[in-house]
């Protein structure tokens, strides 16, 4: 077996990074040789364990021939790359880009060592994959004789972005830089020596860690961003905008300091309410394989990626922070009601998950959800604009936002079904079953839109929802086909992503309509 892909050896914990060094070049005697061994070369002066793979060397069958990759017989070659790439915390590929991308020989070795079982592995639920090399990072370096603004801004870097995301990203390797050189053809020795330079440079660089911290903090912070579930605020931030808009529109006059502060109270809350579900639906979160952007929750704990002491300290910081804002809303306010209104809010959004209430896993999650993101959140608007929320209006348009709310509180709890029913939680999904919850997100969704055509039609509630009809009419038209389908359906609840987009859309609309009209004074 060639020298460049013996198994490596087992790991000796005094040493550093593990780096393995793949030249993808069919010539080992080519400019890109050069650069891999000066990139391995200042590896090794930075203290990692550094192995050299070389594609030419190897021998094995490019193409897969069989219907799957596992059914094919694996090289001795392949093995030992496999066993390389398992070993290596750093991969470096070098190789030159030919038409765009790589030269077939190492499109070939991808195609058979970054296999099904062992770079990644379909999940069996048909849900997404898992991510086998997870814990790897890498750094492409490649030569060209096309200008490299031309190839990065014309092109847009074919083969190194298909090799950074659509291979090494979809299996978790992350994460990936890359180093251009060139134009090749046009450089004379001074210039190579330069790069040669720069690429014992990048392994040098190794000293410091793959990471730096400016990357650490910067994926730290979109591990939190994750935690937030940010996707869902707008919805809670347009109905206080909409109740701030009906009571301008009442007084003449728009407050914007206590406007603001009431914003950030509302934020702050809301971030409180996401953390302390995270930490109490944990074990349902944790069992969920339908898990999505819209239902399982933002899976940060049950990744591991933020601890259960560090959610804690979030929730502790949020619901500190939500009783400052509030405090700070003292001053622009003559009038209890904005406190009143916020106060329970604030209970029924925490209780949502957390105990004494639990409202979601006693059957009244739906309800309570529609109801804090539609009247309670337009009288907080409507009231921290210094207007009594004893008025009819903010109550009466707040009820086809709540209906218009329910489909997709309601859909969401679909995907989740059995990991809630294992742990007891009683969503109207686990109470009636799947389908049943989908025809009670058809009636809300139908009813909905009927209370806003009636209000469009007969210019009620100020002409709130004047022009809604055909807006209303054809999203309530297309959920209801949608639903139907489902029902339709003899197969296991699973993911709905589709559902539930067109679901949260739908809001939309009973959210714009009212507020442009309050707005614009129409």
């Amino acid at each position: 077996m060639d020298q460049a892909i013996e198994p490596p050896p087992a790991k000796d914990m005094r040493t550093g990074i593990r780096v393995l060094v793949i030249l993808g070049h069919p010539r080992k005697k080519s400019f890109c040789g050069a650069i891999a061994n000066a990139y391995a070369t200042g590896a090794s002066a930075a203290g990692a364990e550094v192995r050299l793979l070389f594609v030419a060397d190897m021998q094995f069958d490019p193409n897969v021939v069989t219907a799957s990759p596992r059914q094919q017989p694996v090289e001795p070659s392949i093995s030992a790359a496999m066993e390389l790439v398992a070993w290596a915390d750093h991969l470096v590929f070098v190789f030159p880009t030919w038409w765009g991308t790589m030269p077939a020989a190492l499109k070939g070795f991808l195609d058979r060592v970054f296999m099904p079982g062992f770079a990644f592995e379909d999940r069996e639920d048909g849900t997404g994959w898992d991510k086998l090399l997870e814990g790897k990072s890498a750094h492409l370096i490649t030569t060209m004789d096309t200008p490299r603004l031309i190839y990065r801004w014309i092109y847009g870097a074919p083969g190194l972005n298909a090799l950074a995301r659509a291979t090494l990203g979809f299996c978790g390797v992350k994460p990936v830089r890359w180093l251009i050189f060139g134009p090749i053809k046009d450089s004379d020795a001074a210039r190579r020596i330069t790069w040669l330079a720069e690429a014992h440079a990048a392994g040098l660089a190794l000293r410091h860690g793959v990471v730096t911290p400016a990357e650490k903090l910067r994926d730290r912070v979109a591990i939190w961003l994750k935690a937030l579930r940010l996707q869902f605020y707008p919805m809670a931030w347009a109905a206080y905008g909409l109740g701030a808009a009906m009571a301008a529109r009442q007084t003449g006059d728009f407050a914007p300091k206590p406007f603001w502060v009431g914003l950030a109270s509302l934020v702050t809350l809301e971030a409180a309410t996401v953390f302390v579900n995270e930490l109490v639906d944990y074990e349902s979160d944790r069992r969920n394989t339908q898990a999505s952007i819209f239902t399982g929750g933002s899976r940060v704990l049950v990744e591991g990626k933020i601890g259960r002491k560090a959610m804690r300290a979030g929730v502790v910081a949020m619901l500190a922070l939500f009783l400052i804002t509030a405090m700070a809303l003292w001053p622009h306010t003559e009038s209890a009601a904005p406190f009143a209104s916020l106060g329970v809010l604030s209970v029924l959004a925490i209780g949502y998950t957390a105990p004494p209430l639990k409202l979601c896993w006693r059957g009244l999650g739906e309800l309570d959800v529609g109801v804090t993101h539609s009247f309670l959140v337009v009288l907080f608007g409507f009231s921290v604009q210094g207007v009594s929320p004893g008025t009819a209006l903010p109550w009466l348009v707040s009820i086809p936002l709540f209906l218009a709310i329910l489909p997709s509180i309601t859909l969401s709890g679909i995907p989740d079904h059995d990991a809630d029913g294992a742990v007891g939680k009683r969503s109207l999904s686990v109470i009636f079953g799947p389908r049943a919850a989908a025809r009670i997100a058809e009636g809300s969704a139908a009813l909905a839109a009927a209370l806003a055509i009636w209000a469009d039609m007969t210019g009620a509630l100020n002409g709130a929802f004047g022009g809604i009809t055909v807006f209303a009419l054809a999203h309530a038209t297309v959920l209801t086909v949608l639903l139907e389908r489902y029902v339709g359906r003899r197969s296991a609840p699973g993911r709905i992503d589709g559902l539930m987009v067109a679901s949260l859309l739908y809001i939309t609309w009973f959210v714009v309509f009212p507020l442009s009209h309050f707005v614009s004074g129409a």
